[in-house]
């Protein structure tokens, strides 16, 4: 039996996007991945992507904004970037800590109605989800690039 992979969410400030693929995660990858999310900067959970989350049954809430710390990455099997800022500041890896960029659109920065802003964080949270999810079949078919 495989142990979980090891995988920490990296972004610039914590509170959107690394957060939603935590949750997801936590949700969809039990047993096969664990998880922790972590930014560049801590800049607190955004209540939308709290939101967005909570909208298809994935609490969020609990989890903490946090900065990146060695202890992490030293954990980590694959750090996995979700914006190019968090890309090009990732702090140098360890050996055997592989490193993947998962380019998603920053849903803070929409503008707009209340609607039409949950509806980019929508759009983005489902785009992680898929990418989550097509991560999990990749893995559990073994075929997985860090699996």
């Amino acid at each position: 039996m495989m142990h979980p992979r090891r995988i920490l969410f990296l972004c610039t400030g914590n509170s959107c996007r690394s957060q939603m693929a935590e949750g997801f995660a936590h949700q969809l990858g039990a047993g096969l991945i664990e998880a922790e999310s972590a930014g560049i900067e801590a800049h607190g959970q955004n209540p939308r992507a709290i939101r967005a989350m909570a909208e298809i049954g994935i609490d969020i809430a609990s989890q903490e904004s946090t900065r990146v710390t060695d202890a992490m990455i030293e954990r980590a099997e694959l750090v996995i970037t979700v914006c190019g800022h968090a890309d090009e500041h990732c702090p140098i890896l360890p050996p055997g800590v592989e490193k993947d960029h998962w380019p998603f659109d920053d849903p803070a920065g929409a503008t707009g109605s209340e609607e039409e802003i949950m509806d980019v964080f929508r759009l983005i949270r489902n785009e992680i989800g898929s990418r989550i999810e097509e991560y999990l079949q990749h893995l559990k078919t073994g075929q997985a690039r860090y699996g």
